[in-house]
C-alpha cells in the first residue's frame, strides 16, 4: 500500500502544491521561490529518504513569512495524509546531527497531537535574505498540521547557517525513523488503539 499524498493549498497569500512519498529515496523537486527554504526542504527529502515535490508561489514581495508558514502547513498536511491510520509505524524517534560546531537534536512522537517545543535561542537576524525567526515558524506550522509532537533542541552552536541546517537535518532523520514501519508492530502503536 502506497504511503503517499498530494496536497493543494491556495489562499490570497500563497499557492502551494506538494507531492509526498514516505517510502522514497530522497528525490526532490522543490521551488518555493525562496532559495534558502528550498535548500532546507532538500535536506528533509535527502536525509529523510522522502520523495518530495514542492511548488509554491506567495507574496514574497511583502516578506517570506506567509510562504514559509504555508509550506509548513501544507507539508504537515501531506505527512498526516500519507501516514493514514498510522498502523505499523515506529511512532517515536530522536536524532542528533552535528554540522561543524553546531549540534541539533530532534525528538518526534507521531501522536496525533501537534505540539511544538523549540529550545534554540536564534537571534532576529538574516541568513542571506532569509529571516532566522522563520525557522521555528516553519516547524510550528508543520507540527500543528501533521499532528506530530516535535521538540527541537541545541545545546551549542555559533554559525547561524550551520544550526538552522542541522535542525532541518535532525528533523529529517528523526521523521524518517518515526514514519518507518516496524515489522513487529501489528496495529496502531498506542494502547488506545488510535492515534
Amino acid at each position: 500500500m502506497a504511503r503517499s499524498s498530494n496536497i493543494k493549498r491556495s489562499t490570497r497569500e500563497t499557492d502551494i502544491t506538494i507531492c509526498l512519498n514516505l517510502d522514497g529515496t530522497g528525490k526532490h523537486d522543490i521551488n518555493t521561490t525562496i532559495s534558502y527554504l528550498d535548500h532546507m526542504l532538500a535536506q528533509v527529502s535527502r536525509h529523510g529518504f522522502f520523495d518530495i515535490t514542492v511548488k509554491a508561489e506567495g507574496d514574497t514581495h511583502i516578506d517570506f513569512h506567509h510562504t514559509v508558514e504555508d509550506v509548513g502547513i501544507a507539508l504537515g498536511e501531506a505527512f498526516a495524509k500519507a501516514l493514514g491510520d498510522k498502523k505499523g509505524i515506529r511512532r517515536f524517534a530522536d536524532a542528533s546531527v552535528p554540522l561543524n560546531e553546531a549540534l541539533s537534536q530532534c525528538i518526534i512522537d507521531i501522536s496525533g497531537r501537534g505540539f511544538f517545543v523549540f529550545n534554540v535561542d536564534l537571534p532576529k537576524a538574516k541568513i542571506g535574505e532569509f529571516d532566522a525567526e522563520l525557522v521555528p515558524e516553519f516547524f510550528q506550522a508543520f507540527s500543528a498540521n501533521s499532528g506530530i509532537t516535535l521538540h527541537l533542541n541545541s545545546p551549542y552552536w555559533d554559525n547561524l547557517h550551520h544550526i538552522s541546517e542541522a535542525l532541518f537535518k535532525s528533523f529529517a532523520r528523526a521523521l524518517d525513523q518515526a514514519c518507518s514501519l516496524d515489522s513487529r508492530s501489528k496495529g496502531v502503536p498506542s494502547t488506545k488503539g488510535k492515534l
